[in-house]
């Protein structure tokens, strides 16, 4: 008697102006910091987390982790899902009440909700994923309509723009038809992230979908706008605390990338 293959376990990443949430098989990290949020949930079970080689491993369902926090992750061949949240956006506004100064672990009935959206490892695609985002991390966030004139922008920047390694805002200002002061203020009220943080993850996001996609690292940093492979690696280790083998390695490869443009 033949019996049903047991589901495929899913891999993927969902982008959005200021966050990039991975999905897929965890491991060990090694000690590191970086300037964004991180959401780190394991879809059952538990992971290990603790600040340095020094200190005592803390076991939760899920973790969060403060910007610029040294912090060291254990993972191992479970399945997890990993959000990065850029602090500087309002998109960070509900884990900043959520969150001490260094590494928080979760409630289980907390972390019990968060699988209850998400679904185990055979469910979860970029629908949970992005529901999870908008009900449970992004709650104090309220939908406002783009000015027009920084729709202009953004459109001008997903249409090809990005690729020009130095983004002016002076310039981009005449594209929204307005003073370069009056287009960063704009800009940071529409998007709810200054401009350069946006530009930044813009980019991020455009080479993970060129690595995604199967382009080397110097072809993925051109995508991107990055000067080089070398300047696309810093950003991803500054931001995000990994390289951009790692990130392929562990979420990427066999899954998707899934872009929102708006929460």
């Amino acid at each position: 008697m033949m019996t049903a293959p047991y589901p495929a376990e899913r891999a993927g990443a969902s982008t959005w102006p200021a966050a990039l949430i991975l999905w897929g098989t965890g491991a060990k990290s090694s000690p590191h910091s970086h300037h964004s949020f991180q959401v780190y949930l394991a879809l059952s079970g538990t992971i290990c987390a603790r600040s340095g080689p020094e200190a005592l491993w803390r076991r939760s369902a899920a973790v969060l982790v403060a910007p610029d926090v040294c912090h060291e992750i254990d993972a191992s061949g479970g399945q997890v899902v990993i959000g990065f949240f850029d602090p500087e956006s309002e998109f960070a506004a509900s884990l900043w009440t959520q969150i001490g100064d260094g590494i928080t672990l979760v409630s289980d009935a907390v972390a019990a909700g968060w699988r209850s959206i998400l679904g185990d490892a055979t469910q979860i695609d970029k629908t949970r994923v992005d529901r999870w985002v908008q009900t449970e991390l992004l709650r104090e966030r309220r939908v406002r309509p783009l000015h027009p004139g920084v729709q202009r922008v953004v459109n001008y920047l997903r249409d090809g723009g990005l690729q020009e390694r130095q983004l002016s805002a002076k310039d981009l200002a005449g594209i929204a038809q307005l003073s370069p002061s009056r287009f960063l203020h704009v800009f940071s009220e529409s998007l709810r992230i200054p401009f350069r943080s946006y530009v930044r993850w813009l980019r991020v996001q455009r080479s993970m979908g060129a690595l995604a996609a199967g382009c080397s690292i110097t072809e993925a940093a051109h995508v991107g706008g990055f000067s080089d492979a070398a300047h696309l690696t810093r950003t991803l280790r500054r931001t995000l605390g990994q390289t951009p083998g790692e990130l392929v390695q562990r979420c990427v490869l066999r899954g998707e990338i899934h872009r929102t443009t708006a929460g």
